[in-house]
């Protein structure tokens, strides 16, 4: 049986951001969302992709090692800093022990914001700064999982730890201007991230779909789940992981990395059969959340294709990325904020619909129009880029009342 260990006097913070995980990571990766964007669009038009290998890094890794290690885990870092909570009836970090694991973060993100592409000693600096921050969130997660032994969870942990040696194999490439295993630890960090987006995925949506359509009502319309699906696709995305990152160079890995690629996608799509209700399309909390699994399926279809040479490998890895670590952490943010700060999910900001069609039209922007018409590539670039950096702006500007103001019901969280 599970112990809780109540605290020995209400919690308090300096300020309610700083009550729970969610709020100042969501709020503020959100933010960097924005100002990264508009930092690779200055980079995207003017270099060209251009740079210089002794003092600049790849723009290209730029871009990759901030959206995975930056944004990527700013969520990541919110979400279980607020999730374990529920799942272990332990406290997680709040107040000044929270602002702790945050400044971190924030501080190596300002450097690469300022710094931009160039390689100097504040890179240096961001580096112990990404790695302190890791640290931190990994021990402040798996603390309370070991305490109630709750072994269910072995799979997430195993994954932060992945992401932290990848952040250490990331810098050590870069001391050593080793763009292979450079490009080899973003794309482990890439797949990495998308594996706990498959499994929190797994976890919640069902929930969501069930009690979205209930309208604080009782449940009474029931999804599906399958655990042969469960684990085909668990065996499917780890053959990928590793014929994908490890063994691209060899030839016969074209086969394993498509028929994977594929059974990852008819896994996900046979799931988002059976998760589909009718009620959803008139939910955007609901519909977003289907969709971004649906953009997920589709982009390992182009990545099971790359190997014959039908499509290229970042524009499947962008069809992927788009639908999985952004409409569905956008989606996810969106339901949070609202669940965890004592409000109706069912009465979301108005503005949800259009931020879930923006990044919807990112989609379409960088990988249908990026593939139908290569030769206008930073056209639909920009175009993405635009869409990206609205859709963002418009969470911000919808959700930063709620995640900076107390709970509506007088709980602390």
């Amino acid at each position: 049986m599970q112990s809780i260990n109540l605290p020995s006097k209400p919690p308090s913070s300096p300020h309610p951001v700083l009550n729970l995980g969610f709020r100042i990571f969501f709020l503020s990766a959100g933010v960097f969302a924005i100002l990264s964007m508009l930092k690779w669009s200055h980079i995207t038009f003017a270099t060209k992709f251009m740079f210089d290998p002794i003092n600049q890094i790849m723009p290209f890794y730029w871009h990759g090692h901030e959206m995975i290690y930056g944004y990527g885990l700013a969520l990541i870092a919110g979400f279980l800093l607020t999730a374990v909570k529920t799942w272990t009836n332990q406290p997680m970090p709040y107040g000044y022990k929270l602002l702790a694991i945050f400044l971190p973060w924030a501080a190596a993100r300002l450097i690469y914001l300022i710094n931009g592409i160039q390689i100097n000693g504040f890179t240096i600096l961001a580096g112990v700064f990404d790695i302190g921050f890791w640290l931190l969130t990994a021990f402040f997660v798996i603390k309370p999982i070991y305490q109630v032994r709750q072994k269910r969870q072995i799979g997430i942990v195993a994954k932060l730890m992945l992401l932290l040696i990848g952040q250490l194999v990331f810098y050590y490439a870069l001391a050593n201007k080793n763009l292979a295993v450079m490009q080899g630890s973003l794309l482990a960090g890439f797949y990495l991230i998308v594996g706990v987006v498959f499994t929190i995925g797994r976890r919640v949506m069902p929930m969501f779909i069930e009690r979205g359509i209930a309208e604080g009502g009782d449940v009474v319309h029931r999804v599906k789940n399958s655990p042969f699906l469960d684990k085909l696709s668990l065996v499917a995305f780890f053959a990928f992981f590793i014929g994908d990152v490890f063994l691209a160079q060899l030839d016969w890995s074209r086969y394993l990395i498509g028929v994977s690629a594929v059974l990852v996608a008819v896994t996900n799509l046979l799931r988002l059969k059976n998760w589909h209700l009718p009620q959803i399309w008139s939910r955007p909390l609901l519909w977003s959340l289907w969709l971004s699994f649906f953009g997920m399926a589709l982009g390992f279809l182009l990545l099971a294709l790359y190997p014959w040479g039908f499509v290229n490998h970042s524009l499947a890895m962008h069809a992927v990325s788009l639908a999985g670590v952004g409409l569905m952490t956008l989606a996810m943010m969106s339901r949070v904020s609202l669940g965890h700060t004592g409000r109706s999910v069912h009465k979301p900001p108005k503005t949800v619909g259009v931020i879930f069609v923006c990044m919807v039209l990112v989609w379409l922007s960088r990988v249908v129009l990026g593939w139908v018409a290569s030769e206008h590539y930073f056209v639909s670039l920009g175009i993405a880029q635009g869409f990206w950096i609205l859709a963002f702006l418009l969470f911000v500007v919808s959700y930063a009342k709620i995640l900076l103001s107390p709970r509506t019901d007088g709980l602390f969280g």
